[in-house]
């Protein structure tokens, strides 16, 4: 369980003109540049837009692991906030679920550089997953996700964002098929089914995970990559070196293919959209298996 050792670092954030210049420097790139500009930001509003994720006086918990994803969305939705169009608020929580020291410090550090007011939380789940052998990823990721959304109802938030890209969208869509057997993508919102009046959003839903980089190396960052126990030797790294894990190994048969045909990754992301039901063998609807036999 979470403690109650809730750390705001706003105070933080009161540092020389140097320091708020290189705030304003970074996120000027945003959009002033023309690349970032056009392939993030605007991405960034257009999922925001298409997908009906914000509201007036919605409350929304930030959840930031320390990785590229998480600090990059973290600065889109405080540019967003600036436009000012309707009211809305932000919190920025961070949760340790038993971070090496100076994986700590690194988030806490990049969250001062960055201008961002982060609210860390504890917990103690990689205690509770370090030792299982199997699927100890899939149960520290639902182990996060139940203690993101507790924290954001403590603090009076209705949902939560999450970091992930148009990337992590084709690759778990594809993931699904290869490894799982079955035809499933990662959603732009979801409604939490177990905690009542939480939804959760993915505002990076179109934005690729080269221009998230090329963000990051053109203002000199270097954020996590993981930082669980498993890899957090590596972690202080920004390289993004291979392993043996399904996830990685669909990444590569992505680039594989994309020799062949430089439309794959986008063809995966839209297959999503043009399902033809009338072809599909059977499909589940609120838990309800239906079989094209039902109205043959």
């Amino acid at each position: 369980m979470p403690t109650d050792n809730i750390c705001n670092d706003s105070d933080k954030l009161t540092g020389s003109f140097a320091e708020l210049s290189r705030v304003r420097e970074i996120e000027q790139s945003i959009t002033k540049r023309r690349r970032f500009k056009e392939n993030i930001f605007s991405r960034f509003t257009k999922a925001v837009v298409e997908f009906d994720m914000i509201k007036p006086y919605d409350k929304i918990a930030v959840c930031i692991s320390g990785g590229k994803d998480s600090m990059l969305m973290a600065k889109l939705f405080q540019e967003l906030k600036r436009h000012d169009k309707f009211p809305f608020e932000l919190e920025f929580i961070v949760m340790d679920p038993g971070y090496s020291e100076p994986n700590r410090i690194a988030i806490e550090d990049n969250s001062q550089l960055l201008g961002i007011p982060i609210h860390i939380f504890e917990t103690r789940i990689f205690d509770a997953v370090y030792k299982i052998d199997k699927s100890p990823c899939y149960l520290c990721a639902r182990m996060r996700r139940g203690h993101l959304y507790k924290q954001a109802q403590l603090l009076g938030c209705n949902k939560i964002a999450l970091g992930h890209h148009y990337d992590d969208v084709i690759v778990t869509t594809l993931m699904g098929m290869l490894w799982g057997g079955q035809i499933q993508t990662m959603m732009p919102k979801l409604r939490s089914t177990n905690y009542e009046g939480m939804e959760l959003i993915r505002p990076m839903y179109y934005i690729r995970e080269d221009d998230i980089e090329a963000w990051r190396d053109f203002n000199g960052l270097r954020f996590l990559r993981c930082a669980c126990r498993f890899t957090e030797q590596t972690e202080a790294s920004p390289d993004d070196k291979e392993s043996d894990s399904k996830r990685l190994e669909t990444k590569r048969l992505i680039r594989e293919l994309k020799k062949s045909n430089p439309h794959i990754e986008a063809n995966i992301f839209n297959s999503m959209r043009n399902v033809n039901v009338d072809t599909v063998i059977a499909y589940k609807k609120d838990g309800v298996i239906h079989r094209f036999t039902d109205d043959y």
